[in-house]
């Protein structure tokens, strides 16, 4: 029989799974209800995921500032993946660069034009080390909990968002239980998850991305020139032989699991002037050329003698503005 006339007895054997529920079939939230057992091992269920790509490419045009190389390879990982109906496994994303660069700020903004329900829908799944694993000698346990988290939420919906932020504060080792979950596998301990996204969120690289455009501007050659294949052996080396990051001799780098490599650039001033002209505007305020002036001043640079590049991007504009207004 095939998965459509399977749909004609789903309510008859709904109720029989609930009186009988079948050993094995449980998720993260509980026993699981056929058709999420259906969602699960056919592809074809898409729960709450409703991509609207051209509103992403847009808003992120809009208020991404600074980062055409990291909206472009961002909006072309994401339509290769979400326009092929049978992808071969997962799409792995890893945001790299420095603090105040946008890295999180672009995870938040793709979670409601990705899911229906935006940052409320149940299928999509942040982590943070500070919250979900503080402690370094319970990490046995939490790589158990990921593996069976992972496991029983892509086993309830194919179509997850996973999002590890602050990898370079993530315990060495951890995240690499869930390396079985990224490649190219039709069915891992079954569970059909090949179309999962999985964001990585760091660090690490920063100070090599920074160097390389630093590089670049003494060269006398503009900063929108750099491309991926100027940054990513540096990135990944730097995040692989770091052992104070979760991606320390990581397989997830080892065994080239990461599709796209999203590096962030650090910020010049006329960057740094949007960012507060865009917060001025959000506390409904006229963005007067003063205060955006003054507010950009405040903010350190480097190299300190020459001040080309924000040096926190624009990670403290919004606790700045109110000290000059």
């Amino acid at each position: 029989m095939d998965w459509e006339g399977g749909r004609l007895l789903l309510p008859f054997l709904q109720v029989v799974f609930h009186l009988y529920p079948p050993l094995g079939l449980v998720s993260s939230s509980g026993p699981l209800d056929l058709s999420s057992w259906h969602c699960s091992f056919s592809g074809t269920c898409e729960c709450d995921f409703r991509p609207d790509l051209a509103g992403l490419e847009c808003n992120l045009a809009v208020n991404l500032v600074g980062q055409q190389l990291a909206r472009e390879l961002l909006m072309k990982g994401l339509k290769g993946f979400v326009h092929n109906n049978s992808p071969e496994k997962p799409l792995v994303m890893s945001f790299h660069g420095s603090s105040g660069t946008g890295k999180t700020f672009v995870g938040s903004l793709l979670v409601p034009h990705l899911f229906r329900s935006g940052l409320r829908s149940p299928y999509v799944h942040h982590f943070s080390p500070v919250v979900h694993f503080p402690h370094a000698e319970h990490i046995e346990q939490y790589k158990n909990d990921l593996k069976n988290w992972i496991q029983g939420n892509l086993t309830r919906c194919g179509r997850s968002l996973f999002i590890f932020d602050d990898m370079d504060r993530m315990h060495p080792g951890l995240v690499d239980v869930i390396i079985p979950f990224l490649g190219p596998s039709w069915v891992v301990f079954g569970t059909n998850y090949r179309k999962a996204i999985f964001i990585f969120i760091s660090n690490a690289g920063g100070e090599q991305i920074n160097q390389i455009t630093l590089d670049f501007w003494r060269a006398h050659k503009d900063r929108e020139e750099i491309s991926l294949k100027d940054l990513e052996e540096s990135v990944y080396k730097a995040a692989f032989e770091n052992p104070q990051n979760g991606f320390w001799k990581s397989g997830i780098i080892d065994q080239h699991l990461i599709d796209f490599l999203v590096p962030f650039l650090p910020l010049k001033q006329h960057h740094v002037k949007r960012c507060v002209a865009s917060e001025l505007t959000s506390r409904d305020l006229e963005p007067q050329p003063d205060v955006i002036q003054a507010v950009a001043d405040s903010i350190p640079y480097f190299p300190a003698e020459l001040k080309v590049f924000s040096a926190a991007g624009c990670k403290t504009v919004a606790s700045r503005v109110p000290f000059f207004l």
